[in-house]
């Protein structure tokens, strides 16, 4: 099949032409529990979510990653959870739940009196079969202790035995942690204008620092909800090829014309 190309169609005929062990880094935010109103989307539920997820296990190469950003709607009073159902079937089917990660934003939902607001989503790492086959660690943590040296201390293996460690000097920068911050809205998560004509965008900076963690140059980026287009740009910005799903059109034409600006 065609790369560097976003299909009009439901993603599950996408894969339906792809290869097994085809997809090196999935990045994704599906339509979860209706939260939004779509242009030609499809009716979200249980049967329809899980047979994406079959799809994407098949699709996926060995060691490969799909990036799965979600969260949950509350329905008289309660979340639904759909979030965890959908961690665990990626589970049951074969995927490692690599890393579970927040999506920290700076916009958030109205609360009801009695709850907290909400700012954050899920962004589940899963790997297929086995650990991620490349995992380039962004590091970008200012270390408190940085250019202090580390003298030698004792550390006691598995096996009762002791060793001393080799002296070490705190280097300036270490690996960020598992919540990303990002900020929302135009000028803020992009300056593509065109891009907010659809209603759920999420932040340039977000889908490049998952591209650049668990790809490299050359690989193939698939997403989807391909929507406004997001990771198919920092995927051509980054140097990866990219395959996109988007059953609506009018999101299809804003995502072209995103890539080609």
């Amino acid at each position: 099949m065609k790369v560097n190309k976003i299909y009009c169609e439901n993603c599950l005929d996408t894969m339906g032409m792809m290869p097994d062990n085809f997809v090196d880094l999935t990045v994704t935010s599906p339509p979860y529990d209706n939260l939004r109103t779509y242009t030609g989307e499809m009716v979200w539920s249980e049967n329809v979510w899980q047979e994406i997820i079959k799809g994407l296990y098949r699709v996926t190469k060995d060691g490969g990653v799909v990036v799965w950003i979600v969260g949950d709607a509350t329905i008289n009073g309660s979340e639904t959870g759909t979030s965890f159902k959908q961690a665990l079937f990626f589970k049951e089917i074969g995927f490692n739940l690599h890393d579970t990660m927040i999506y920290d934003k700076d916009s958030f939902q109205k609360p009801n009196h009695n709850r907290y607001w909400a700012c954050f989503e899920y962004m589940f790492v899963f790997s297929k079969d086995t650990k991620p086959k490349t995992a380039n660690m962004i590091k970008d943590r200012l270390n408190s202790q940085r250019g202090k040296r580390v003298t030698s201390k004792t550390i006691r293996n598995a096996d009762g035995t002791t060793e001393k460690r080799k002296p070490v000097i705190i280097s300036d920068y270490g690996k960020r942690k598992n919540i990303w911050v990002y900020s929302c809205g135009y000028g803020k998560g992009t300056t593509d204008k065109i891009a907010y004509k659809h209603p759920a965008t999420f932040p340039e900076q977000l889908a490049n620092d998952h591209i650049i963690s668990w790809s490299n140059k050359g690989d193939l980026v698939y997403d989807p909800f391909m929507g406004s287009g997001t990771t198919a740009k920092m995927a051509i910005l980054n140097k990866r090829n990219y395959i996109g799903s988007e059953i609506s059109q009018e999101y299809v034409d804003i995502a072209e014309k995103r890539i080609e600006g």
